[in-house]
């Protein structure tokens, strides 16, 4: 699919608004043209009766403003509707796709996209009807032009078409220019994120601080500024190119055309005055045309958004989940599973993952370790089905998983990443037994008097980065999954919130048969588990079974 295409595509989803649109706008255009003409008339009458040309009159300019209403009203509609199903389009397809591709997509380039584009494409779109309606109108006054003289027309016409060309190849530019302004948008956009993500290291150092707004974010919005000042000054020059060949067209009607072509006075009157009449009509098209300029580069940039992103999407998307329920207790096996990173190119990255042999078993507590880069974060992300795997199998019960049922098998899991972000709702299969408990455990980690839980709502998030972790946790227990993964949780907790974690809350969800897997530093605690995994250069290189061996060093 082309993003011509894909145009097509989204307005044949509006094809019954987009055809009354098209339908009041040209009808707009109609009545005007025929009001010119009337005028006209009225000022060479030719003995009808007034009346019939007053009703007449009445009759086109009501035509006229009520054809216009209409237009604006079902454009309205259409400019809602489009920004929502858009939008609601998009981020189906978001989280349709692989982890992968939206990590390589990146979310700078996702936001953009979600927060400019679609109005962009959307603002864009509003213009149609006035486009419409202008275009209608000239080709009406065109043809009454014709009608009045066809030798005077042709004229008219070929000091048309030399402005069009000269303006078509000033408006190429400036699209090219547009097309510039994009890109160097997005690029600012980043520099904002950083802003934004990076404000407490700029705030600890004046030379990032000074190298950030006057190296990085200074060239982003210099360089968005030229390219829209460019855009701007061909779109300028080609409006003055179009404003000089009118106004010199009006000069040769008065001047030339007369004595050259000996036009009668209903024609020259009909001419200049159709000529005053379309000065708005031909400004408003030419002033349209940057916005519609916009929402075609707009346009590429979203259905290049969703090339990207389905390019590599194997997941299916919400509401094509598997019927079959989640396993209430489940065992989870990995045979020879690999995986590689691979760059936009296709190509494999060094780092690699497996091949893994790894078993997970209800009621076991797994402690994950291994030092940085040694593949701790990509094996949880291939166990928990984020990331598929390039070879190898995984089983959860008698199951295979599959692309098919990949996002039926990541709903066995709650985890609480490293990086994770915490949802106002809860969303799960917690039950009233499980929400009943909530408070107990807010209580236990000391977040009970500025959170509580309603409805599966949270009454704030608004909270410390410690405090956040604590109700991370909090959320990922009201979804009562069977397996559950925590990347890190206790390394910024205090070691009171540490003994709590270890020594309670952990075995307490052994106990009621879930399975559990924690990335952690944490060796002091490694008794506790059923099993410690170490990984090194993507690999398992050691497995033990950490209670025995604290039995042992005990008995000695």
């Amino acid at each position: 699919m082309t993003s011509l295409a894909y145009a097509l595509a989204l307005l044949k989803q509006y094809r019954r608004v987009a055809a009354l649109i098209v339908l009041s706008g040209t009808m707009s255009g109609a009545f005007s043209a025929a009001v010119v003409a009337l005028i006209n008339h009225l000022l060479h009458p030719a003995g009808e009766g007034l009346i019939w040309l007053v009703v007449g009159f009445v009759g086109l300019v009501a035509g006229k403003v009520g054809a216009n209403v209409l237009s604006q009203f079902w454009l309205v509609r259409f400019a809602q509707d489009a920004v929502i199903n858009v939008t609601e389009d998009l981020c189906r397809k978001i989280l349709g796709a692989s982890l992968r591709a939206i990590e390589r997509t990146g979310p700078p380039r996702i936001l953009n996209t979600l927060t400019d584009d679609v109005g962009v494409v959307v603002w864009a779109a509003q213009c149609v009807p006035t486009l419409l309606m202008n275009g209608a109108m000239i080709a009406g006054c065109g043809a009454y032009l014709l009608w009045l003289s066809p030798q005077a027309f042709c004229g008219v016409l070929a000091v048309a078409g030399v402005g069009a060309v000269g303006y078509y190849w000033l408006h190429q530019r400036s699209l090219a220019a547009i097309t510039a302004a994009r890109t160097a948008k997005a690029q600012t956009f980043y520099q904002l994120q950083g802003l934004t993500h990076g404000i407490k290291e700029l705030l600890m150092s004046a030379e990032r601080r000074r190298s950030f707004l006057l190296g990085d974010l200074h060239r982003a919005v210099v360089e968005l500024r030229r390219c829209n000042l460019d855009a701007s000054r061909h779109h300028l020059l080609g409006e003055s190119w179009t404003q000089s060949l009118y106004y010199l067209l009006i000069g040769v009607v008065l001047l030339a055309f007369p004595s050259i072509l000996r036009l009668q006075p209903e024609a020259l009157t009909g001419y200049v005055f159709a000529m005053l009449y379309l000065m708005n009509p031909v400004w408003s098209v030419i002033g349209s045309l940057p916005a519609v300029a916009r929402g075609r580069v707009a346009l590429t940039r979203i259905w290049e958004l969703e090339q990207s992103l389905g390019a590599e999407s194997s997941v299916p998307g919400p509401g094509e989940t598997s019927d079959i329920p989640l396993e209430s207790v489940c065992r989870v096996e990995m045979t020879e599973v690999a995986f590689s990173y691979q760059g936009e190119d296709g190509a494999q990255t060094s780092f690699s993952l497996g091949p893994i042999n790894f078993t997970v078993n209800p009621g076991e507590l797994i402690f994950v370790v291994g030092g940085n880069g040694s593949g701790k974060s990509t094996f949880v992300k291939v166990l928990t089905g984020l990331y598929p795997a390039s070879s190898g199998t995984i089983r959860i019960g008698r199951s295979v998983v599959t692309a098919a049922n990949s996002a039926w098998y990541r709903q066995h899991f709650s985890a609480v990443f490293s990086d994770y972000h915490l949802f106002q709702r809860v969303c799960g299969t917690y039950n009233s037994t499980v929400e009943a408990s909530v408070p107990h455990y807010l209580k236990l980690l000391q977040i009970d008097h500025k959170v509580s839980v309603s409805d599966g709502r949270f009454s704030t998030v608004d909270l410390s980065q410690g405090q956040r972790r604590r109700l991370a946790l909090v959320s990922a227990y009201l979804e009562d999954r069977p397996i559950y993964v925590f990347d890190e949780w206790a390394a910024d907790q205090d070691p009171h919130f540490k003994g709590i974690f270890y020594n309670q809350l952990l075995p307490d969800l052994c106990a009621r048969g879930k399975s559990v897997l924690v990335v952690t530093h944490d060796d002091r605690y490694y008794h506790l588990g059923d099993k410690v995994v170490k990984l090194d250069e993507g690999t398992i290189v050691e497995t033990w079974n950490p209670r025995q061996s604290h039995e042992t060093q005990l008995k000695t």
